[in-house]
């Protein structure tokens, strides 16, 4: 597929700019210059937080009906251009089109989520004469939106993450700069696009394109951002937190999901759900299942299963609709994760299936047998690769699934009730699926983990608590 790259300008408090120096974007599959965006300055993003602190005042006295009609607007706009969204999503990105079409349907749900939600922002009143002396005092408390959000997205869902922070932003009454990935700009700016249909005020969302390293520290460190709102790998979190100073900070920072199978389970459904859990979005995705803990006296069964499963995985084209999986996001990534199971290997790994590199594609991946000392069984892979493990019980299994620092979501697939909450108790994690894998998620649902894998939690309903705070209110009669 050949693209005229025309050069997309960048949003910029409400107006499109464009830029001499430019960053071009590419296609991961064959490496074709799909488009450019402009490559921000420090003093582009210096301008779109001064238009933001005007923003943030507009947006927070914007009727609540109309902060929601804007959203519903934008969503309207999305659905009647799915095709456009779902090509760009699979263009720039590493998703097949099929996968794109999913993201953009959630997309538009997410965005009609926080439409809704916006009219359920509410306080309560407090009983002040619970103290002695406070008889002649009543009051309540309500949220108000903290003012200008800060918001840096990654890769991998290149629209509806960045919509899981947009649009909770505006529902509250704030204003949002964001800073998308590098690599995967233009289904963001097409969301801005999208809300700039929408009749959204100018200077309350910005989309400003550029290197992180040019750009990420002005908008992390200045004291009118009142909160940053990041998804990505932790040590990037972490250089974050180090830098941001007195803000709120939001953070989702990826996991190595652990998915557990027992005896009792359904072996036919818990391998599929994990085959698709493991390999989605070529493995680029933060609750992908990353090791399987199977019970001993299944594991031959499910191995043999599994791997069967994962050899009729079809690899390829991203825009044919018969393709189950696409390229990773960069050769450069694929080649990070080919050294990560070469290390497994070269330390005793056994490869069932995949291990396979061709530029920026990478074989659908199972080993046993990984040693604990590998990088691979303890960080994130961000790539298709599963971890299969025999485990002879369930509290062994749950022991060394909770032996990493990360815990986003989990998985367990089990006909037993009392094992299922034994794992719901024990496991340490922010989410765990009973009889699904750990990449199960809907949007309005509280999303985070703990340890490794962030603060704070996004879904809609949450993302708004995290973006507002409570102000008391008090008469003395």
């Amino acid at each position: 597929m050949t693209t005229q790259v025309s050069g997309r300008k960048m949003y910029l408090a409400g107006k499109w700019v464009s830029r001499d120096r430019t960053i071009p974007v590419y296609d991961p599959q064959d490496h074709s210059i799909i488009d450019t965006v402009p490559a921000a300055t420090k003093e582009d993003m210096l301008q779109a937080i001064e238009a933001a602190k005007i923003g943030a005042k507009a947006a927070a006295n914007m009727p609540v009906h109309e902060r929601m009609a804007i959203i519903q607007k934008a969503a309207d706009y999305i659905e009647e251009r799915k095709e456009l969204f779902a090509r760009t999503i699979s263009r720039e990105g590493s998703k097949t089109i099929r996968e794109a079409y999913k993201e953009v349907k959630r997309c538009i749900e997410t965005l009609r989520i926080s439409s809704e939600e916006a009219r359920r922002i509410q306080g309560e009143t407090i009983s002040f004469d619970q103290m002695p002396g406070s008889e002649n005092r009543v009051g309540y408390y309500y949220r108000f939106p903290i003012g200008i959000i800060g918001a840096i997205t990654p890769f991998n869902d290149p629209l509806n993450l960045v919509a899981h922070k947009v649009g909770p932003a505006i529902a509250s009454g704030n204003a949002i700069i964001v800073k998308p990935a590098t690599v995967t700009p233009l289904s963001s700016l097409l969301l801005a696009e999208a809300f700039a249909r929408a009749g959204l005020p100018s200077n309350v969302l910005s989309v400003v394109t550029g290197y992180g390293n040019e750009i990420g520290d002005v908008l992390v460190t200045h004291p009118a951002v009142r909160m940053i709102s990041f998804t990505g790998g932790l040590e990037a979190g972490e250089e974050i937190i180090r830098k941001a100073g007195m803000k709120k900070i939001g953070m989702e920072l990826g996991s190595n999901s652990p998915v557990i199978v027992l005896e009792d389970a359904d072996l036919r459904e818990a391998v599929e759900s994990a085959v698709s859990g493991a390999f989605w979005a070529a493995g680029q995705n933060c609750l992908g299942v990353q090791r399987i803990y199977v019970q001993e006296s299944v594991m031959d069964e499910f191995q043999q299963a599994f791997v069967e499963r994962t050899r009729s995985y079809r690899v390829g084209d991203k825009q044919s609709e018969l393709t189950d999986m696409g390229p990773l996001i960069t050769e450069k990534e694929a080649i990070r994760v080919e050294h990560l199971v070469n290390e497994a290997i070269e330390k005793g790994a056994v490869l069932l299936t995949g291990g396979e590199r061709n530029g920026a594609f990478y074989s659908p991946t199972v080993l046993i047998n990984v040693p604990d000392d590998c990088t691979i069984a303890k960080e994130e892979i961000f790539g298709p690769v599963v971890l299969l493990y025999s485990v002879p019980d369930l509290d062994t299994a749950i022991q060394e699934a909770n032996d990493v620092n990360y815990g986003l979501q989990a998985g367990i697939f089990t006909n037993n009730i009392e094992k299922a909450f034994r794992a719901i108790k024990q496991m340490d994690v922010g989410g765990i699926m009973v009889n699904d894998s750990s990449d199960y998620r809907i949007d309005s649902m509280p999303f985070g983990g703990v340890k490794g894998s962030g603060l704070g939690r996004e879904g809609i309903k949450f993302a708004i608590q995290e973006m507002t705070e409570p102000k008391v209110v008090c008469f003395k009669l």
